[in-house]
């Protein structure tokens, strides 16, 4: 165990220098920071808490590996953007890579003219199409200019001949400036690379990364596929993503940050869409519908799309594409059901590091503790840079004595379910730290969610704020950061929890739930949440329920059943994940989400089933079996029972059991009719 990151290097390289040491991967080298994190504080003295925690937490062995993502790069690079400037980066590049360009006629004008030496694959046309990532990259553009920038030998002859210096030293055609004199085609014989009536030509070609040196991005997503470099038209932007580039040739590895299981998921049944929150929060645009709705799911604004389905069902639920997925953990915080969950490390894992600070914490005498979540990356370096300012200004506090880093790969990967998994064993607040890293829909996201959690504490009676989202995208922000760091605390629980958090996420919020329910202030019979909730009841319109039970089919998560004995819709609400799929599909519009936490009789009321509406069954005319409801009948008749195959006698089949209403058909031959066969 090293009690220092900064000279981790060092030490590392003692040990692989030091005869008869055992490798890292054989004994491993622990190393956490306990100087910017604890020591560098005006609370340092009463940092001996924390510091055991940190310490404790560092000895945790590492997550179980997971499966691989694998990506295999050639080195075939595809710059996009105005040809001086794409020919000056591909010399920068040298024969570290393969490198095509296409001057994009869209960025016009296309530079100051391109390199006389013909060293690269040089097109000109508009980019139409880019899909892909790192290996995989495949890229459309049209050309439709005369001059064809792979046989121009940029000879000059075509400059010289044009009278109306339609043509410059881009070797392309400016049509609106052209008279037709066609000097330049004449002089151009040899090398036969301008053609007036040459068709617009669509190419299509795979690279394995691409360099873009255009003002706007070909991807609109927040987060970026891997080896797709936008630069813009800033030069040392460009190198230095040119020097990025030149290292990812080979083979590359990352984990395959979630697990699905389609069982769970609640995104549609039936070509109805109800839960969309892994589709509307992904930075990636790694995750899309796999529903067969016949057009009705629009597809978002994105320029990328996967290239095939990796991970999803058969035309039902989602489809994620690890080549694309970033890691970021957002789908699996959003996610109601548990459908998506964080691989690694995984919920339990996590679960097993926030308990083991918690408890070493309060073991070396530790109160009030807040668990502060931040990225291994800016959020790391962001608690850092506070607690070197704190070692030199007197005016700046540095992290207060009460505050438990955890670092983790996204902060977007930590959702509701570990916030109050953390609350329950006892953690007094739980907040999120936030930089430049994290994509908009992220906070949106985790506002969301931590909205809800905050309306379950206050309905269960705990005073004061518990979760928080802090702010510091920038050096400019840390002074603002560390008056947020000093607030008050709130009323956590009075004994905590001895919960293991589960790697089902319904089931670890039964724990923590049943947990903060037992030690809370008051027990009410209903905590009402916002419309995030993944917990939430239903409202029946019981005159406009014909009892046809098509939300009993629609329902993913048997939270809706029927009763074979009688017409009965009943209802489990401990299974609602208010994915709205009973309202979408209810063809009386007789349903409405409630979101809600109901602890009647305590808690024990979530777990069972209660009836939502019965009816008296329907008896067949003929045979006296029950086949319906008395509404599901007349709403039949009174939709149907105009149809001239129903006229006279025949409306008695309206009111007959299936069986009955054959017999009755081929009895009276005479009455049966085209319609009805």
């Amino acid at each position: 165990m090293v009690a220092c990151t900064q000279e981790r290097r060092l030490f590392l390289e003692l040990n692989e220098q030091t005869v008869g040491a055992p490798s890292v991967q054989e004994r491993p080298i622990h190393f956490v920071n306990i100087r910017e994190l604890a020591g560098w504080s005006k609370d340092a003295v009463r940092a001996a808490p924390k510091i055991a925690a940190l310490l404790a937490a560092a000895q945790l062995p590492p997550p179980d590996p997971v499966p691989t993502v694998s990506y295999q790069s050639q080195g075939r690079c595809l710059i996009l953007g105005p040809a001086a400037a794409a020919e000056s980066l591909a010399a920068s590049l040298g024969s570290a890579l393969a490198v095509s360009i296409l001057a994009d006629a869209g960025t016009a004008p296309l530079g100051d003219g391109m390199h006389q030496t013909h060293g690269h694959a040089v097109h000109a046309g508009q980019l139409t199409h880019l899909t892909g990532w790192l290996g995989q990259f495949e890229a459309t553009w049209s050309s439709s200019n005369p001059i064809d920038l792979d046989l121009c030998t940029r000879c000059n002859a075509c400059i010289a001949a044009c009278p109306e210096g339609a043509i410059d030293f881009n070797y392309q055609v400016d049509l609106a400036a052209c008279r037709s004199h066609r000097d330049c085609v004449r002089v151009c014989d040899a090398a036969g690379a301008i053609d007036f009536t040459r068709e617009a030509v669509v190419t299509t070609e795979s690279f394995d990364l691409v360099l873009d040196l255009r003002p706007t991005p070909a991807f609109s997503q927040h987060a970026l596929p891997q080896g797709y470099f936008h630069a813009g038209s800033d030069p040392a932007r460009a190198l230095h993503v040119a020097q990025q580039a030149r290292d990812m040739v080979g083979a590359f590895e990352k984990p395959k940050f979630f697990q699905y299981k389609a069982k769970l998921c609640a995104h549609s049944r039936n070509e109805q869409i109800g839960c969309t929150a892994c589709i509307d929060v992904c930075s990636a645009s790694a995750i899309r519908s796999d529903a067969s709705l016949k057009g009705k799911l629009a597809p978002r604004a994105r320029t990328t799309t996967a290239a095939k389905p990796v991970v999803g069902g058969e035309g039902g639920g989602i489809v994620v594409d690890p080549y694309l997925c970033v890691g970021c953990g957002a789908c699996t915080t959003v996610c109601p059901s548990g459908a998506l969950t964080y691989a690694t490390p995984s919920p339990a894992d996590q679960g097993r590091r926030m308990r083991t600070l918690l408890q070493a914490y309060a073991r070396a005498g530790g109160r009030d503790a807040v668990l502060l979540i931040h990225s291994e990356g800016a959020g790391a370096r962001t608690l850092e840079s506070l607690g070197r300012m704190a070692s030199v200004d007197d005016k700046v506090h540095g992290l207060p004595a009460r505050v438990m880093p955890l670092a983790v790969w996204h902060t977007a990967s930590v959702g509701i379910d570990l916030w109050l998994a953390a609350l329950a064993m006892g953690a007094n607040q739980v907040w999120v730290l936030m930089t430049d890293e994290e994509a908009p829909d992220y906070r949106r996201a985790l506002r969301e969610q931590m909205d809800v959690a905050q309306a379950l504490m206050h309905g269960l009676g705990f005073a004061g704020t518990h979760l928080r989202v802090l702010e510091a995208r920038d050096a400019r922000d840390l002074q603002a950061l560390d008056v947020a760091l000093q607030a008050k605390a709130a009323q956590g629980v009075s004994r905590a929890a001895t919960m293991q958090v589960q790697s089902d996420k319904r089931a670890t919020l039964d724990l923590a739930l049943d947990h903060l329910l037992a030690v809370a202030p008051t027990k009410p019979d209903a905590v009402p949440l916002p419309s995030a909730s993944p917990w939430g009841s239903l409202q029946l319109d019981t005159t406009a329920c014909t009892m046809c039970l098509s939300c009993v089919g629609a329902c993913p998560e048997a939270a809706l059943a029927d009763n074979a004995d009688r017409p009965q819709l009943r209802f489990i609400e401990k299974n609602c994940v208010q994915c709205g799929l009973c309202v979408k599909t209810c063809p009386e519009s007789a349903l409405s989400l409630v979101p809600r936490l109901w602890f009647a009789d305590e808690g024990k009321s979530r777990k069972l089933m209660r009836v939502l509406h019965e009816a008296e069954p329907f008896h067949c005319v003929s045979c006296g079996k029950p086949f319906g409801t008395l509404n599901a009948v007349e709403a039949m008749i009174k939709k149907v029972g105009a149809h001239p195959a129903f006229a006279g006698d025949g409306a008695k089949r309206l009111r007959m059991c299936s069986d009955c209403r054959v017999v009755a058909m081929f009895t009276n031959p005479h009455e049966v009719k085209i319609t009805d066969l």
